[in-house]
Order: C-alpha cells, then sequence, then structure tokens
C-alpha cells in the first residue's frame, strides 16, 4: 500500500496514471472556464 501499488491513488501518483481509483475531474456542461453560465447570443 505505497508508491509501488498501482492499484491505490498515491502508486498512481507515483507511477504518472489515471484509472479508476484516481478519477479525472470533467468540466461541467453548461459552464465556460470562469464559471459563467454560458448565453445563446443574447445581448440586451
Amino acid at each position: 500500500m505505497g508508491k509501488g501499488d498501482i492499484k491505490t491513488r498515491r502508486g498512481k501518483l507515483f507511477n504518472g496514471s489515471w484509472g479508476v481509483r484516481r478519477p479525472r475531474k470533467r468540466p461541467r456542461p453548461g459552464l465556460t472556464d470562469k464559471g459563467e453560465k454560458k448565453t445563446a447570443g443574447k445581448d440586451l
């Protein structure tokens, strides 16, 4: 249960890989990079 165990989060960090134990954060749909909601081209 350390850096050599690739099934643990610490082992994946050490190995530089991703997987089930270390999921990536996906961007939420409908939000821009700054966290603001997208508008459908409506300018007031």
